[in-house]
Formats: C-alpha cells, sequence, structure tokens
C-alpha cells in the first residue's frame, strides 16, 4: 500500500489516500470538507476514507481555511463571516474552489499514479456547495456524486447561522441575489449527474428539507440516506461518520466500477 500523500495541487491543498490495488487502473474522487467538524482536508479524510475502493480519494482545502486563512487567522475568518457570511465567505470561498478545480484536477491526474479512470466529486456542508456548483457548470466530466449535510438552500443555512448564533443577518439585494444562485433545489434541471445525498436525521430543517426536495426534484438521478441520530457534523471515528463513509463507499463503488 502506497502512503498517504499530502501536497499542493496548482496551489490547492490536498490529502490523497491511494486506491486499493495500486497495480489497477484507478478512479479519481475529488472532494471539499465542511467548515464544521470534519473542517480540513485531514480531518475529512479521517472521517470519510471510503477504504477498499478502486479509486484515489483527494480532500481539498478550502479557500479561507487551514493553511489559506486569511492574515489575522481564525479571528480575522470569524469576523469576515460576523460581517457578512454570504458575500464575504460563502461566495468567495465557493467560487474560488471552483474556479481552481479544472487546474488542480489536471495536477493531480498527472501527479498521482493511475489515476486516469472515471471522476467523481463529493463535499460536506459549505464544500457541498463546491461540489455542487461544479456537477451545474459542467466544466468537468463527473461521472457520480455525492453530498452530505449538505448545503442544497443557501438561504435557509442562513437562517439556521441566526439561530445558532444569535446574530441577525443584514440581507441585501446582493447578498439575495447569492442565495438565488447558490438554490440548487430550484436548480436541478442543471444537476444531471446520478448524485448521494445523504443527511442527518437530527440536523436542522434548514438541511434536511432542502435535501429531501433536491432528491424528489432530481427523481431517479439521486439517492437519499437519512443517517438516524446525526446532526450537521460528523467526527472522525464516531458512529456518525463511519455511517456517512459506509454510504460513500456503497454508492462510488457501484457508480464507478470500471
Amino acid at each position: 500500500m502506497r502512503e498517504v500523500i499530502e501536497g499542493v495541487a496548482a496551489g490547492v491543498p490536498f490529502v490523497a489516500l491511494p486506491p486499493a490495488d495500486p497495480d489497477a487502473p484507478a478512479a479519481l474522487l475529488a472532494g471539499w470538507h465542511l467548515m464544521e467538524v470534519p473542517a480540513s482536508e485531514q480531518a475529512f479524510a479521517e472521517a470519510v476514507p471510503m477504504t477498499g475502493l478502486r479509486a484515489w480519494r483527494v480532500y481539498l482545502g478550502l479557500p479561507l481555511t487551514g493553511a489559506r486563512l486569511p492574515e489575522g487567522g481564525p479571528a480575522e475568518l470569524f469576523r469576515l463571516a460576523s460581517e457578512d457570511a454570504v458575500l464575504n465567505v460563502f461566495e468567495p470561498v465557493t467560487e474560488q474552489a471552483v474556479a481552481e478545480f479544472p487546474a488542480a484536477l489536471a495536477e493531480l491526474r498527472d501527479r498521482l499514479p493511475g489515476a486516469d479512470g472515471p471522476l467523481g466529486v463529493f463535499g460536506g456542508s459549505a464544500g457541498s456547495l463546491v461540489a455542487l456548483e461544479v456537477l451545474a457548470r459542467g466544466d468537468v466530466a463527473v461521472e457520480a456524486a455525492a453530498v452530505v449535510s449538505p448545503v442544497a438552500r443557501l438561504a435557509p443555512v442562513i437562517g439556521r447561522n441566526e439561530r445558532l448564533f444569535d446574530v441577525t443577518y443584514p440581507w441585501s439585494p446582493r447578498s439575495r441575489a447569492v442565495a438565488d444562485h447558490y438554490d440548487f433545489v430550484s436548480r436541478a434541471g442543471e444537476l444531471t449527474t446520478p448524485l448521494l445525498i445523504v443527511a442527518g436525521e437530527a440536523d436542522d430543517a434548514a438541511v434536511r428539507e432542502p435535501a429531501r426536495a433536491l432528491r424528489e426534484r432530481l427523481g431517479d438521478r439521486a439517492e437519499l440516506v437519512e443517517i438516524e441520530g446525526m446532526a450537521h457534523e460528523f467526527a472522525p471515528g464516531s458512529p456518525e461518520a463511519k455511517h456517512v463513509d459506509a454510504a460513500f463507499t456503497e454508492w462510488f463503488g457501484r457508480r464507478l466500477r470500471r
């Protein structure tokens, strides 16, 4: 078994886990972590390793997190989010991550031995926005996708954060337009790739209900798995993380068979 690889591809930090069979052609799975637990590429790889797949699993660091925190560190990121979570965090993180993905993908295919098979993408929470936007834009060919604790509609999630942090978000015409753009229930027609949606039964209705609505809109292009007792987060090694890992592993194993 080859060792885990950590590095930077086209400016994007990543953790890569090797395929189960190092001598066989491999698919490539690329995904983006949550901003809540597991909140880094390393933690996401630990929580959802998808061991046993004939695929490289690559966990990409989100902009404004980890090694790419803004000057001032977590305190500055918190300030930006407090000032305007939509325009200062959700939009720039998603747009940058989507824009940098094709170049990072090309470098990863070149650097990871045998990683020339079909592509799958995945993401959790804030990272699910990136995965869904990648699917909607269609700049790269994706065979299958999976999201967990998904932000299928951004506006309700802002409401969740208002309740969680006891704040009032200052909506503006610009931020309303951004939230309307990141409404994948309304944009379901743009999502033609088979999609697995994993949600916690104990998550906020702002996540659960749009996840169910997206599944309904996508019809037979999607499957929904709801995990009993899981809220939004899932710590590495927890029962919830193991359920997420099992769902992702089964889905990609079935969808990316060569």
